[in-house]
């Protein structure tokens, strides 16, 4: 067709696949005749947008608003930006989910030629590169097991051996590739891609029996449950290169958690399970699953998360799309994928993996059984599993023990919950209680012939628990988070007084008690009380008397609105936020050049340790430069003012962002805008305060007058006005 690439990103073709994934996904539990016409359209597109020899890249067919990632010619960036290689990935992975759930070769056929095409030009003797975002290992791999091509298999393994090889690509840990796969320990750079690579090498480890894979991917997987990995089950800690961030750096209100990295952190974990047998990567899977991957998205289905922080002044809410629109297609592919993680089997194994109404068939000792499950998670903790089939059938049933129902929040320190008594787990068989052990991979086994009469039945203590962090992570320090069962809670603005939540002071050692509610769809609340700190204008901070505070599911939070939303609640005051002092600037109405929910950081009291302090709110105007941008403060009243600081947000080296290249003060005299008299000249400092002192004056109106540098942008954390 005529025309040019319109949308933003070269990766935008996966937007279509992952739909594509989704909705076979989906019509393999809900069939749907109608979707399946609309992905058979879809696929007609598809193939006309291929090349004869197999390539498929729109951005670069098209040929007319080439991206500037595309480069050149075919593959020159694919191990930068380019995302060639990803999308294929996606394309694989969406062919073979579309292949499973209908039997159509029509997507298959279109994969298979686009892999045949990057076997025959990437290898040793070939084009010796590796993909800047991983994915393609993911797709590959599938691809194999439905076609048994060997060729493919291969390829996914070259794909991660060339990474860190010498004079190879653009070695950097942003995307993984500063040293090779095998001797990387620690979880650095963009999440997203390392989740999606240690994917890939768990599967292939898994069927290659590869030992120095195992060893890399194990000790990464410890790297992060040990030090890296937040309550919500989310993986990154800053938004700067996506990124993980040092051990038990870990801050709640700039968490990043994107979305995109809790679905690969959840393949990831479910690869590492399929490959040990060990329940404690579900209960990693179980728990992103529960709070980081379902917070991406609105009960409504229609707005979206792509960071999920765990604390909110009211800057973050969910949007109807972005321009890397990556999160809501992976959000639409995991969840009717979720089925598949409910069960597993191995021979004469089946795993019972998560505890969710549902009914399956397996093949045991050549016998088909079926297995029907009715279940009150994640609200409650009663279970009930039924059998069917027509003759006894030998198998073993293994029953996973969730983390968090025998002590154990996290497969490691990182968590633990506080003076947890739990109530022992009572498992009956035919009515009988049974008396079991957990072995050493967190499951109860009941081997038997099983026939249509027999039912087990679980009565899981699902109990409010308090959550500490390891002493490592400063940010919660003094503080408690609660949940109950898979489900994390957190403190929202319509439910306690004011409209406040991150002034909060608890009692750790009071009663959390659960009630039924209607709110929300229907959940469980967590009741109890707390204090509130605010700060008066002579600096000293005042307690009020305790009130009611009222808790709700994480996953929940922001579908009433923006505002304030906190998970790690202070138990001190030490650890408190008060809530600020009402000064000029503070009850002043904030206006800026840029538009932005973030704009309440300039006066709410809270003060960075350094110019590029992630954990402080700020606004910023990139990626603007070289230009003249403003604040504003409209006071609630006239007041006479006679200095101003300010605190600038500089995250260099590798941000957009540096002090700014000069500013001004100016206010306002009755339509127009004066520079205030000021007393010395105006200095720019980095990593502290910027005061300037001018002639006193009566005004209603302040604006801080802010050019930027040639090639950067600038932000600003606080401003004080007296």
């Amino acid at each position: 067709m005529e025309g040019q690439f319109c949308t933003e990103y070269p990766f935008d073709d996966t937007d279509i696949y992952k739909i594509i994934e989704a909705a076979s996904y989906s019509i393999q539990t809900f069939p749907d005749k109608e979707m399946e016409k609309m992905m058979d359209s879809l696929i007609t597109y598809i193939a006309a947008a291929q090349e004869e020899d197999g390539y498929l890249y729109t951005n670069r067919t098209i040929g007319k608003n080439v991206h500037s990632w595309a480069g050149e010619k075919r593959w020159e960036l694919v191990h930068d930006l380019s995302h060639e290689l990803y999308n294929l990935g996606h394309l694989f992975e969406a062919a073979v989910a579309h292949y499973s759930a209908t039997g159509k070769r029509n997507l298959l056929d279109i994969a298979i030629k686009s892999a045949d095409l990057i076997c025959n030009e990437f290898g040793e003797s070939k084009i010796i590169n590796y993909p800047g975002h991983q994915e393609v290992e993911i797709g590959l791999v599938k691809l194999y097991r439905v076609t048994k091509d060997e060729r493919y298999l291969k390829l996914a393994k070259f794909f991660l051996d060339v990474r860190g090889r010498a004079n190879v690509g653009k070695p950097a840990k942003y995307s993984q590739s500063h040293i090779p796969v095998t001797q990387q320990k620690e979880a650095v750079g963009h999440a997203v891609r390392g989740a999606y690579m240690w994917t890939g090498m768990a599967d292939i480890a898994a069927i290659m029996g590869d030992e120095a894979y195992m060893k890399a991917i194990n000790d990464i997987w410890h790297d992060i449950v040990d030090k890296k990995y937040y309550i919500n089950g989310g993986i990154g800690a800053t938004g700067s290169g996506e990124a993980f961030g040092e051990a038990y750096e870990l801050p709640n209100m700039s968490a990043y958690c994107e979305t995109c990295a809790g679905v690969g952190n959840a393949i990831w974990n479910y690869r590492m399970f399929l490959m040990t047998g060990e329940s404690k990567f579900m209960d990693v899977l179980e728990r992103s699953m529960y709070n980081n991957i379902i917070d991406g998205v609105s009960l409504s289905g229609d707005r979206f998360f792509y960071p999920n922080p765990l604390a909110s002044y009211g800057q973050h809410e969910r949007s109807e799309w972005f321009g890397c629109a990556c999160c809501p297609p992976n959000v639409a592919r995991f969840l009717p994928s979720m089925p598949g993680y409910i069960y597993a089997q191995k021979d004469n194994d089946i795993y019972v993996n998560l505890y969710i109404a549902s009914e399956s068939n397996f093949i045991a000792n050549n016998n088909q059984l079926t297995i029907s499950q009715q279940s009150g998670f994640p609200w409650q903790g009663d279970v009930k599993i039924s059998f069917k089939t027509n003759q006894p059938t030998d198998a073993n049933i293994k029953l996973r023990i969730p983390g968090y129902m025998i002590n154990r929040p996290v497969p490691s320190d990182l968590y633990t919950y506080l003076d947890a008594s739990p109530d022992p787990i009572v498992i009956k068989l035919n009515g009988k209680k049974v008396d079991y052990q957990i072995d050493d991979k967190g499951y109860v086994n009941i081997a038997k012939k099983w026939t249509s009469r027999d039912v087990i039945e679980i009565a899981f203590p699902i109990e409010t628990e308090i959550v500490q962090s390891h002493a490592g992570v400063t940010e919660n320090t003094g503080k408690i988070a609660v949940e109950r069962g898979p489900i994390l809670y957190c403190a929202e603005w319509p439910d306690n007084p004011n409209g406040e939540v991150l002034n909060l002071i608890v009692d750790k050692n009071q009663d959390f008690k659960a009630v039924k509610s209607d709110k929300l769809g229907g959940i469980y609340t967590i009741e109890a009380t707390a204090k509130r700190a605010s700060r008066n204008l002579k600096g000293e901070v005042e307690i009020s008397k305790s009130d009611q505070l009222t808790l709700i599911p994480y996953h929940l939070w922001n579908n009433r609105g923006p505002g304030e939303m906190n998970v790690w609640l202070p138990t001190d005051l030490s650890s408190a936020r008060p809530a600020p002092a009402p000064t000029i600037a503070n009850k002043s109405k904030v206006t800026a050049s840029v538009r932005t929910r973030a704009i309440r950081a300039v006066n709410d009291q809270l003060f960075p340790k350094n110019s590029n302090d992630h954990a402080v709110p700020y606004i910023h105007w990139w990626p603007k430069k070289a230009t003249s941008e403003w604040v504003q403060f409209d006071f609630d009243q006239t007041h006479e003012i006679s200095s101003v600081k300010v605190y600038w947000f500089d995250d260099g080296p590798h941000g957009g962002c540096r002090i700014p290249a000069s500013w001004e003060v100016q206010y306002k005299e009755g339509e127009e805008w004066k520079p205030v008299q000021a007393k010395s000249a105006y200095k720019v400092t980095k990593d502290d305060w910027d005061i300037i002192q001018f002639i006193p004056l009566k005004t209603n109106a302040l604006r801080l007058v802010v050019n930027l540098p040639q090639e950067y942008a600038t932000g600003v954390y606080e401003v004080i006005i007296e």
